[in-house]
């Protein structure tokens, strides 16, 4: 097949739907655990006697998916500069969707004892490697593919996967709740939005099998550059790329779990003070925090497009410059916002920061790709977008309670502008790639 012939293969459509779908069935499968983890997980997989440690315990396996996709940028990240995008974003949605399925299936903490979390946390382990190999294949897709001067509106599709996943997710345990009650929420309906996935991995498939490679891979086969370990020489000849997309993504991460986890946990929990005199919860049912974070997804999604616009016109250096400053100004005002908060004020600040979640995340599937040349572009990218998930999402729900309980919403809105500092010197020291040739055989922020 020519590279021509490729091209018009992959339309605009195409590509915008392949890169699309596929990111928000997986963000899907990979949001309905979080949630699951929040209102369900520690009452069914955990001992009940400790209420406080089961919410930690439950809490503490949403970081497993975060160490385990670095191996599966590794994994798919190699096979994807050796045989391609398509097979390889075929076999990562199949890793994370059946992972998501099995968790449905599980026995519970009363049925099997110990091996329920044990079972729990493999599936877990099963979605991050899935996950790993996923997101870097999408945004080669969109950006490999994407009109000249287009890559970052192109490179806003795979990232609003991330929002129509949120929406999809939370919505699905809305409607459970409402129509069947918070009870059996807890006790068996929890595990319908995990066995949907199913249906919605068939339809993933069916898009992604029907998509070409790009123009830019094809043109590496041709000319025979093609690495034996690909991942290999990510670390040893583009550390410093590698470096530099970590920490300009890693922001990206603690404002969202700060935003979806650690606001859900305070605002959920019941009015209380900490030993030190700190608030510790708003006391708002679920499903209402649960409707506003439904809000916060469709600001979420906007601001992601508008996001990939903006960065194909100022640049993708200048506009995220401009965007971890106000993400800097954003945690410097949470106390403003959720101390003593109300349904009104939790709802403002999970709208402003969506919409400043949209601005800094829509561009990264344009920035990190073009970091790399394509001999290596699916590993390098999938490895500084999935460490960086180490550096900024891994910890910080853990690390913002105890922040809170000790200093107060003071505490966790100084830790995200002090990511938000980090971030600035990446990008500082990074140089802008918006013009870059993607099938060039070396990066130009090498």
């Amino acid at each position: 097949m020519s590279a021509s012939t490729a091209v018009q293969g992959n339309s605009p459509r195409k590509v915008a739907i392949a890169s699309l779908v596929g990111t928000a069935i997986e963000f899907y499968d990979y949001y309905i655990y979080a949630a699951a983890a929040v209102l369900v997980f520690n009452s069914q997989f955990f001992p009940k006697g400790d209420p406080s440690a089961a919410t930690l315990l439950s809490l503490s396996t949403l970081a497993l998916a975060f160490l385990a996709r670095p191996i599966g940028s590794a994994l798919f990240g190699h096979f994807g500069d050796k045989i391609g995008r398509k097979t390889t974003l075929v076999a990562s949605l199949l890793t994370v969707g059946l992972s998501t399925v099995a968790i449905g299936l599980l026995p519970t903490y009363e049925s099997i004892g110990l091996w329920a979390p044990v079972l729990l946390c493999i599936c877990r382990i099963g979605q991050g490697i899935g996950l790993g190999g996923e997101w870097g294949g999408a945004a080669l897709v969109a950006t490999e593919n994407a009109p000249k001067g287009k890559r970052g509106l192109f490179g806003s599709f795979p990232q609003l996967g991330a929002p129509i996943g949120l929406f999809v997710a939370n919505g699905v345990f809305f409607l459970v709740t409402s129509l069947l009650g918070s009870e059996a929420l807890v006790a068996w309906a929890w595990r319908i939005p995990f066995l949907m996935s199913i249906v919605l991995v068939a339809v993933g498939l069916y898009v992604r099998l029907n998509l070409h490679e790009s123009a830019a891979f094809q043109k590496v086969e041709r000319e025979g550059r093609k690495l034996q370990a690909p991942v290999s020489a990510v670390f040893k000849q583009h550390a410093g790329a590698l470096v530099r997309g970590i920490f300009c993504m890693s922001t990206t991460y603690v404002l969202f779990y700060l935003m979806t986890a650690f606001v859900q946990v305070y605002s959920k929990s019941p009015v209380a003070l900490s030993p030190a005199g700190h608030a510790m919860g708003l006391g708002i049912p679920a499903n209402t925090f649960t409707g506003l974070l439904l809000v916060g997804a469709v600001v979420f999604g906007i601001f992601t497009t508008l996001g990939g616009v903006w960065a194909d016109k100022l640049g993708r250096r200048t506009w995220l410059l401009w965007v971890t400053a106000g993400i800097m100004v954003l945690g410097l005002l949470m106390p403003a916002f959720l101390n003593h908060g109300t349904v009104p004020t939790v709802a403002a600040f999970i709208v402003v920061g969506m919409a400043v979640m949209g601005m800094t995340f829509g561009p990264m599937a344009a920035l990190l790709p073009e970091l790399f040349p394509t001999e290596v572009r699916y590993s390098g990218a999938s490895l500084a977008y999935n460490l960086s998930s180490i550096v900024g999402a891994s910890i910080p729900t853990l690390v913002a309670m105890e922040l809170n309980k000790t200093y107060g919403l003071w505490g966790v809105g100084l830790y995200m502008a002090a990511n938000g500092a980090i971030t600035m010197l990446a990008l500082l020291l990074s140089r802008e790639t918006r013009d870059l040739d993607m099938s060039a055989s070396s990066a130009a922020a090498r």
